[in-house]
């Protein structure tokens, strides 16, 4: 085995080990993002609620005031009613009281069903703003732990690309570059052995004479079928 195989083998092993680090910090982010999306969750529906409540309060601002208008207007009718002397008159007077008490009925009915919403719903978000507290402190600890997780890989990374680029100072400029260049294309292994004469990637055979070369000389190769680099054990 030639110095400049060694030396790129040492760097494609270095390479997996760092490769495997980055996985295991990415790997951290879905983890974060679903205690986000809980939370977000949590959050949407107690301003859900709000915003409901704040519908409802408008709408109890509301009647009150209609009420209110309705029930002077009542008081005028049947005042009205007890002043008039002329029967077809007191039969009109009546029906205008009667039809005032009717949509007084209809509009108390719907206040306090309103109230009793209101209520209701104010009681709905003091409970869901508690459990967003306690979800709140759960999570404080998942993400501690996970950022005590992120830190630690994160220091094992910084020393594995520290001794990726040492190794990398002993590879030939040229081949470090091509191997550089394949593997991030390929976001995976570079350098392949042969195997029974073909591309141990991609199983294509190599020219008996090319073989023999590449044996003798201990030359790295491309492979003309997928492109990675290629020697001979």
């Amino acid at each position: 085995m030639t110095k400049a195989l060694e030396s790129l083998l040492a760097l494609q092993v270095q390479d997996d080990i760092v490769d495997g680090l980055r996985a295991r910090i990415d790997a951290l982010a879905p983890r974060l993002a679903e205690l986000d999306q809980v939370r977000q969750r949590a959050v949407r529906s107690i301003e859900e609620s709000r915003a409901g409540v704040d519908a409802d309060e408008r709408r109890q601002r509301e009647l009150e005031g209609r009420i209110s208008d309705h029930k002077q207007r009542h008081d005028r009718n049947v005042a009205h009613l007890d002043a008039v002397k002329r029967m077809r008159e007191a039969t009109a007077a009546m029906m205008q009281v009667e039809a005032g008490r009717k949509l007084l009925m209809e509009e108390e009915n719907e206040l306090r069903s309103i109230v009793g919403r209101v209520s209701d719903s104010h009681a709905s978000i003091k409970r869901q703003e508690a459990h967003l507290e306690e979800l709140d402190l759960a999570q404080a600890e998942a993400r501690a732990e996970i950022e005590a997780e992120r830190a630690a890989v994160a220091g094992e990374l910084a020393t594995a690309d520290a001794e990726r680029q040492a190794l990398a100072r002993g590879v030939e400029a040229s081949l470090l570059q091509k191997y550089d260049r394949i593997r991030q294309r390929r976001h995976s292994q570079a350098l392949y052995v042969l195997d029974n004469g073909a591309c141990s990637c991609c199983d294509t055979a190599i020219p008996v004479q090319r073989r023999s070369v590449m044996a003798t000389k201990g030359l790295i190769e491309v492979c003309e079928a997928c492109g990675v680099l290629l020697y001979a054990s």
